[in-house]
């Protein structure tokens, strides 16, 4: 009998467990995807100039003609987590393959953060990113043998420079996907704490 009743409590903790690990590896996963960032010189400024910034340490994208991607990341203004953020995306068109990617967001001021920070912020068809590739020293500690041409120099899809207050850049970790865009992108927002 007393092993029937500490059944579900055992069932408890092993998902507390569970969900506080869960926890761990993102942070490290949004650190980890901090740094590589910070280590390339196109997107390092950003970091001291933006009001804030969200970043995604893993996105999966995947399709065949119809095609989508999700992700969860975290937000920071003042160098504060202040909330998290859920992307998906839901597309149609020419696409085949896979692919895993990081990406960031930098506010350029405190308008276009409460931009995005309202509930299903979505990017519209002109909206581009610029694709970086890690620096040498920060792909080999990272990601393996992985090196970036002119040891990091970046490779860029798009212009540089702030577009309606927001300035994007994405990192691809494998995989191998022909539709690399951000437009149709949709983002929930949830302030830290669960409320404002």
């Amino acid at each position: 009998m007393k092993r029937r009743s500490l059944f579900p409590v055992a069932l408890v903790l092993a998902g507390l467990a569970f969900s506080a690990h869960a926890q761990r590896d993102h942070a490290r996963a949004v650190s980890e995807t901090v740094e590589l960032f910070r280590a390339i010189p196109q997107v390092a400024p950003y970091f001291q100039s933006a009001y804030g910034y969200a970043v995604w340490p893993r996105i999966a994208r995947g399709g065949f003609v119809f095609g989508g991607s999700r992700g969860r990341g975290d937000i920071y203004v003042g160098g504060q987590m202040v909330g998290t953020s859920t992307l998906v995306e839901a597309s149609f068109g020419l696409q085949a393959g896979g692919q895993t990617y990081r990406q960031i967001i930098f506010f350029q001021d405190a308008e276009a953060y409460q931009a995005f920070a309202k509930d299903g912020f979505e990017f519209d068809a002109q909206a581009q990113a610029v694709a970086v590739t890690a620096s040498a020293e920060a792909g080999a500690g990272t990601t393996g043998a992985r090196t970036s041409a002119g040891a990091g120099s970046p490779n860029t899809a798009a212009g540089g420079g702030y577009a309606g207050g927001m300035q994007i850049f994405t990192m691809a970790e494998g995989g191998l996907m022909y539709k690399a865009t951000i437009a149709g992108q949709r983002y929930n927002y949830e302030p830290a704490g669960g409320s404002e």
